[in-house]
């Protein structure tokens, strides 16, 4: 009985100490001050953000013609932030360009996240989106509401990446084990800019924001150098959104500069939710004293005033003045020679919201709904000649963050597969052998209505965030489907037997 009871209370003193030293652990937030050193790495010791995956409303790309970009800050809900409190191995590490010259739109030091995987001779780097600004008028707006996106003041110290970017391999299958560098987009000019920042004074008020997107990309791979970036077998040039348009702008620039470097990588270019089309809004008399810009007219305005450059070949199938239809990948890409793959989403919101429609709003006119309807048959038009493409029949906007993007499908392929199809397909022309049969990437989904896609994500209603059918959501919005010829019950079986057919 004595020895039993030694044991007994060894154990309460066991326990006792086990849970001390973890409410030390939970509680223990570091006193060290994080480093301000902006010409190299960034210390540790500072909170982490999630990449939160997902579009918000009024996010980032052309559909937002109000110039505010994306409004919700990086970072979960305050599980994730209680699982960020520390930085983790798989974490991206933030570090500020070496050339001082090439800032954010507010002159502070741009920079990128890398995670390193030693030995990996696979590199991906992402831009990310967030729309832009054109006039004083949009960018003071932008500076105030959305500054992440125009200054690194408030940039954490590390990142965490999703999707894509995620560096477990449950999550990111094919990517897990590279390179995996984020360049956050705080230049406001589609990573188009290469506006040079001189002193204030010298400047007209019209410009005091400098805008830099095109030579950050530049800067950030010549600071990669040191990293390995020159023995790279594959550079991977990804973005989302208004990212995603930036990597059509640049991928031939980002191609030519790692051959001057004497890489022999090949570059790539992946394009997640950047192929938009031109708008059917009428073009504004009082652009740009307003902030009700088409998209057109915000790019043609724009690229004044962020001395905004596009690719050559593109270039010079415009006269001057017209550089700006570049920025629309059914017209810029036949003029690329980078391998590219395009997904799309077929009922993008942001391509909406052009034309200031808003699924699961308050309400919704027949002709908008003919405008949806048209949308899905005149993008994947304009996807036919892309030879490596993703596109499912949804309502939605961006995928390849979104932790869940192995979900999606079409025909039974998942975005991750066809993404590995793709890359073996490359590597065996690379080395002139034939290509695996039976493995596609040039995936449209053939079904003509928003949602008739099984794996498409749920529609939610603003008012109530209740998850609705489109049927449902129509309805909600005001439309009578009868008077539209469509018969709620015939109509459902007829969407059943769409999805059943597998989109």
């Amino acid at each position: 009985m004595k020895i039993l009871g030694q044991v007994a209370f060894l154990l309460l003193l066991g326990g006792i100490w086990c849970q001390n030293n973890r409410n030390v652990k939970a509680s223990g937030k570091s006193t060290k001050k994080s480093g301000g050193n902006q010409g190299g790495d960034a210390a540790q010791t500072s909170p982490v953000a999630d990449l939160t995956p997902g579009s918000t409303r009024g996010s980032g790309s052309p559909g937002n013609t109000r110039g505010a970009g994306d409004t919700a800050e990086a970072g979960g809900d305050g599980a994730a932030r209680a699982r960020a409190a520390r930085p983790q191995a798989d974490d991206m590490r933030l570090h500020f360009l070496k050339n001082t010259q090439v800032t954010c739109n507010d002159r502070t030091a741009a920079g990128f996240y890398l995670k390193e995987f030693r030995g990996s001779r696979r590199w991906l780097l992402f831009l990310e989106g967030g729309w832009c600004c054109y006039s004083k008028e949009t960018c003071d707006s932008r500076y105030q509401n959305i500054r992440r996106l125009m200054s690194s003041s408030a940039w954490p110290q590390t990142k965490r990446g999703t999707g894509i970017l995620s560096s477990q391999a449950e999550e990111n299958p094919h990517w897990y084990n590279a390179n995996i560098v984020f360049i956050p987009y705080c230049s406001s000019d589609v990573w188009s800019g290469t506006g040079l920042a001189p002193t204030p004074p010298v400047r007209p008020r019209q410009a005091e924001y400098t805008f830099m997107g095109s030579l950050i990309i530049r800067e950030v791979i010549k600071d990669l150098i040191p990293k390995g970036i020159k023995q790279a077998k594959v550079v991977m040039l990804s973005g989302t959104s208004a990212g995603g348009t930036g990597v059509l702008l640049n991928i031939e620039r980002v191609a030519s500069q790692l051959v001057q470097l004497g890489a022999e990588a090949q570059v790539r270019g992946l394009v997640d939710s950047g192929w938009f089309l031109e708008s059917k809004q009428q073009t504004s008399p009082n652009c740009p004293e307003t902030v009700s810009c088409s998209p057109e007219d915000a790019i043609k305005i724009g690229l004044r005033l962020w001395n905004g450059v596009v690719p050559d070949r593109c270039r010079q199938l415009y006269k001057k003045g017209e550089e700006w239809q570049c920025f629309f990948g059914h017209k810029l890409y036949s003029t690329l020679t980078s391998p590219l793959f395009v997904v799309q989403w077929l009922f993008d919101e942001e391509q909406l919201r052009v034309e200031n429609i808003y699924m699961g709003g308050q309400s919704l006119s027949e002709e908008q709904w003919q405008y949806i309807r048209n949308l899905g048959t005149e993008l994947k038009n304009s996807l036919r000649d892309v030879t490596a493409v993703f596109a499912p029949s949804c309502l939605s906007h961006t995928m390849i963050t979104k932790s869940n993007w192995m979900s999606f499908q079409v025909r039974g392929t998942s975005l991750a597969r066809a993404l590995h199809c793709w890359d073996r397909n490359l590597e065996a022309i690379r080395n002139n052998k034939t290509p695996a049969k039976g493995c596609p990437f040039h995936l449209v989904d053939t079904c003509q209505w928003p949602q008739c896609n099984p794996t498409c994500p749920a529609l939610v209603d603003q008012a109530t965030h209740q998850e609705l059918t489109l049927l449902q959501m129509l309805v909600a919005m005001g439309l009578d489907l009868q008077k539209l010829g469509l018969d709620p019950q015939g109509e459902t079986d007829s969407l059943a037997s769409m999805v059943s057919n597998g989109g």
